[in-house]
């Protein structure tokens, strides 16, 4: 009766200090009827505040990467507002808090802080670890580690109350159940907040009993600071534990208004609701033991009676005859006594109360172990281990945290700062650690930024300050400098007119006026005798003044002090042809660059490489500007060290044949195209440096007989050649171009790249109209370089053959109207191939004493461009076409004009003043002469043109 007076007391004094809202809502439901709850006479007079509130609080909050950025806000919201209803000091509640993602992250243990405001801060300044969901990892680490007395938990004597308040949002990706049951008979009340998805077991299976006081599950994270309330009455509320004498023999729970008393895990309550026993578990459940059953905590065994020993399935019994029999029973060793046996265990275990069986002594188990961090079980005894980035002191028992920066002496210049794992070096303020981690260098701010300063930048620690030079000062805006005006400043005395000076001030007198000894008044005098007058050749007075004059073979400047030079060339008529220079009372004459003055001393002449050093060409120098290149005679060409010659078939080219293999051709005609192509082949050094040759047949399909890489020899390549089958069908020719295009001239098929330069060639031969579209293919083969020769015989198509061969036609397209002029049109393509070859080969050589220079080189889907013009260059075939080379000779007229360089073969300024009269000049020249040409040309096309279209109109 005496306990319900109590208990309806409390409830009614909690009930008056509740708000008058809260009064109406429904009251919290009584605990279960099964459950004995202790209430006391004081709790009459306790208030549910946390005013002076003592108690031991721990947060851990799941900061795994499924809690995105937003709702690790509202997290930190709900932990702030759950700290402005407590009290924290150091006397009172003391806070902690850890958040867990793979790895445990200690924010701040509860002895960090000791004012609200410094818990707040941290929370604010907390950043989310978004990695997994370590949940058992973190409980563990706050039952260790954070609720240890050397983190600021206060010992359990003083009955402070341990409280951790875990929110998650996920499912654990380790074991919780085991760590939390733990934590939870430790006497640390755990409270679980669930977020969105979460398994309500797991919950369970972390929050302390009764669950529905301890485990909450909200939807989502904006809901999470509606149970703030909750948690203020819970908290808030009177822990009985801690300010009564609850006499429980193991644990202390409290419950809103009163407490209960829990047992170890194998134990069970006794009657008196107070103290415990082992829980009799052979009494409860089926044993099957056949003689005794012994309660173990949490469990039983079998025994059997003295004589018998417990058989392999630990329930029935043998009778034994002492250490005589195999069935003595001792589990480690037997000793005969006198009329019996005792049974012994080995060194570090003990003899169970059976007297036969042994256990591993835990020398862990007692209290008196004196580890601080972990106890060690070893064989005889124990010992003691540390924490990671902890070791032992010399008392073998307490941790110190371990000086990395004592152990490894690093050698940093200015501060090492130690981590759990290691340690890294620190600058002052004001320095920035070098490349090397371990020296420091002062930071230049005045070098990093525009300081702006108009004369000197100084460095500070954090930045950097202007300064003026000495007699000047900082202006308002810190960084212009004005001069100091000593003469304002001070009381100067001057008779006439006060001058600063870099410390002082000095005082002036007119022109014509001397300062007196007396430094401040002034006397007239002869200006010229002043001394000061800065005539630079004679000064002559005046009244009131003086004049300046000039020796004889000078004139006066400008200054009217200075004198300079009469200019004899602008005075005579010098008759220099490029530049007159003044020398003294003479002049000389210049020449531009590349000229060399005449012996008349006037005149200028174009300097003669050739003949002014030792070109070492084989045949033939020519000059070129201020450098020489080599040329060799007419059938060879320049070898590769640029002066010796070879004969122009030693040359390197890449040939393709495409043959029409068309039913039109017909068998007897197809075997003088492949004569008319093994006479090609006799004309060119075949082999892998100088020509590749590859052959394609097309009809109606495109065959590959052989390609630029498969023969290295004539005659390998010849009997191939006489080998080819004859196709007979169609007439694809754009499809055999395609096939050209695309693959015959690859590195794959043998072509050698185009950085090389090496000429690539096609020779198109056909006999009709093709049956598909050719210019597509043929442009696209001339846009890349290639070179296209056009054959045709009898019925092919003239339009058709200049779609296909290269510009100018006239040089590229050949026809017959029979087979029997093929030998013809076979001489004409191999002098054309010669003379491209050596051509070629001059073009493609930088002049002997040009510096070298960095060009850039086309890569393989550059288009470039190897006409045949670039090619041919025989004298014969280029007295005809000269017009051919018009082109490379403007490129390399301008190169020269603009990007010159002087015949030792230094390099020259990049660039000249393209704006002088010469340089004009020249320009217009070239010019002219290329208009001219291109006008010659254009009348050639006309008439080429007429006489096409008089054919077409007679046929």
């Amino acid at each position: 009766m005496e306990k319900m007076l109590v208990a309806c007391l409390l409830m009614l004094g909690q009930f008056l200090l509740l708000p008058a809202g809260a009064r109406d809502r429904p009251q919290a439901r009584f605990p279960s009827r099964g459950r004995h709850v202790r209430t006391h006479p004081q709790t009459a007079l306790l208030e549910s505040s946390c005013e002076n509130k003592r108690a031991d609080l721990v947060f851990i909050i799941d900061s795994s990467r499924s809690v995105n950025t937003h709702d690790y806000a509202k997290v930190k919201e709900f932990i702030l507002d759950i700290l402005q209803f407590l009290d924290i000091g150091p006397d009172v509640t003391r806070v902690g808090l850890l958040q867990y993602g793979s790895t445990v992250k200690n924010e701040f243990s509860l002895k960090t802080f000791k004012r609200k405001s410094d818990v707040e801060r941290a929370v604010k300044r907390m950043r989310h670890l978004s990695t997994g969901t370590m949940t058992g990892l973190a409980i563990q680490y706050a039952l260790n580690i954070a609720f240890s007395e050397v983190e600021g938990a206060r010992p359990l004597r003083e009955n402070v109350p341990r409280v951790i308040m875990i929110v998650t949002d996920g499912r654990p990706q380790d074991s919780v159940a085991e760590v939390a049951a733990k934590a939870r008979d430790t006497g640390i009340l755990i409270f679980a907040i669930g977020v969105g998805q979460v398994d309500l077991n797991t919950l369970k299976a972390i929050g302390s009993e009764p669950h529905k006081d301890h485990v909450f599950l909200v939807a989502n994270f904006s809901q999470i600071e509606s149970l703030t309330s909750v948690f203020q009455n819970k908290l808030c509320a009177v822990h009985m534990c801690s300010v009564l004498e609850h006499d429980c023999a193991h644990f202390c729970i409290n419950t809103p208004g009163s407490y209960t008393c829990r047992c170890k895990q194998g134990y069970i309550l006794n009657s008196d609701q107070k103290t415990c026993r082992i829980q009799d578990l052979c009494a409860t459940e089926d044993h099957g033991c056949e003689q005794l059953c012994v309660n173990v905590p949490g469990s039983f065994v079998c025994q059997c009676y003295s004589g018998y020993t417990l058989g392999q399935d630990g329930k029935r019994c043998a009778a034994v005859d002492f250490c005589a029999s195999e069935n003595h029973g001792c589990e480690h060793a037997c000793v005969n006594a006198e009329g019996s046996y005792l049974c012994q265990c080995r060194e570090g275990f003990a003899l169970n109360p059976d007297k036969k069986t042994c256990t591993k002594i835990d020398h862990c188990a007692s209290s008196n172990h004196g580890c601080q961090h972990e106890c060690v079980n070893a064989l005889t005894s124990a010992f003691c281990r540390c924490l990671k980035g902890f070791m032992l002191n010399p008392d073998r028992k307490t941790c110190r945290r371990i000086n990395y920066c004592a152990l490894n002496k690093p050698g940093c210049e200015h501060e090492c700062v130690n981590t759990e794992e290691g340690h890294y070096c620190r600058c002052r303020q004001g320095y920035t650690l070098d490349p090397n981690g371990k020296t420091c260098s002062r930071v230049d701010h005045c070098a990093q930024q525009d300081h702006g300063c108009e004369q000197l930048c100084l460095n500070t620690e954090e930045s950097f300050v202007c300064q003026c030079s000495e007699g000047f000062l900082i202006n308002d805006d810190l960084k212009t400098c004005s001069r100091v005006d000593y003469c304002l400043l001070s009381d100067h005395g001057c008779e006439y007119s006060c001058v600063n000076t870099d410390r002082s001030f000095a005082c002036q007198c007119p022109e014509g006026h001397a300062l007196r000894s007396d430094g401040k008044t002034c006397a007239k005098l002869d200006s010229c005798a002043l001394g000061d007058h800065g005539c630079e050749h004679s000064c002559v007075s005046s009244e009131d003044s003086f004049v300046c004059r000039c020796f004889e073979g000078y004139i006066l400047r400008d200054d009217g002090k200075t004198c300079r030079r009469k200019d004899v060339c602008q005075a005579v008529d010098h008759g220099c042809e490029h530049l007159c220079v003044n020398s003294g009372e003479s002049y000389i004459c210049k020449c531009l660059e590349g000229f060399g003055l005449a012996e008349d001393g006037k005149r200028c002449r174009r300097k003669d490489v050739c003949k002014s050093t030792h070109h070492g060409c084989e045949h033939i120098c020519v000059n070129n500007g201020d450098f020489y290149t080599c040329r060799c005679s007419e059938g060879f060409v320049l070898a590769e060290d640029g002066r010796r010659c070879k004969r122009c078939t030693e040359g390197p080219i890449d040939l393709v044949f495409v043959i029409d293999g068309s039913k039109s051709l017909g068998e007897d005609n197809f075997e003088i195209v492949k004569h008319f192509v093994t006479g090609i082949i006799d004309s060119l050094a075949v082999s892998p440096k100088a020509a590749r040759v590859g052959l394609l047949q097309y009809s109606t399909q495109v065959h590959t007989e052989f390609s630029l890489r498969d023969f290295s020899s004539a005659k390998d390549m010849k009997k191939a050649v006489a080998h080819m089958k004859y196709m007979g069908k169609g007439s694809m020719t754009g499809l055999a171009l395609k096939h050209m295009f695309e693959r015959s001239f690859t590195q794959v098929e043998g072509a050698r790249p185009l950085s090389t330069r090496v000429p690539r060639v096609a020779i198109v031969f056909t006999d009709g109209r093709a049956q598909d579209d050719v210019s597509e293919w043929a442009s696209k083969a001339k846009a890349t370089g290639i070179t296209m020769y056009a054959v045709g015989v009898g019925k092919a198509i003239e339009e058709e053959l200049q779609e296909i061969a290269s510009e100018p036609t006239g040089k590229h397209l050949f026809y017959a109207e029979d087979f029997s002029t093929m030998g013809e049109i076979s001489g004409k393509l191999k002098q054309g191939i010669c003379e491209a070859l050596e051509d070629s080969d001059g073009r493609q050589d930088s002049p002997a004493e040009e510096p070298s220079k960095q060009v850039h080189q086309p890569t393989e889907s550059e288009p470039v461009t190897i006409n045949i013009r670039d090619l041919l260059s025989c004298s014969n075939f280029a007295v005809q076409h000269r017009y051919l080379f018009e082109e490379d000779k403007l490129s390399r007229s301008t190169q020269k004009l603009f990007h010159s360089t002087k015949f030792s073969g230094s390099p020259l300024e990049e660039s000249q003043d393209q704006c002088k009269c010469e340089n004009l000049l020249t320009f217009q020249n070239l010019a002219n002469e290329e208009v001219r040409k291109l006008t010659q040309r254009l009348e050639e096309m006309t008439q080429r043109m007429e006489a096409l279209e008089n054919r077409l109109r007679y046929r």
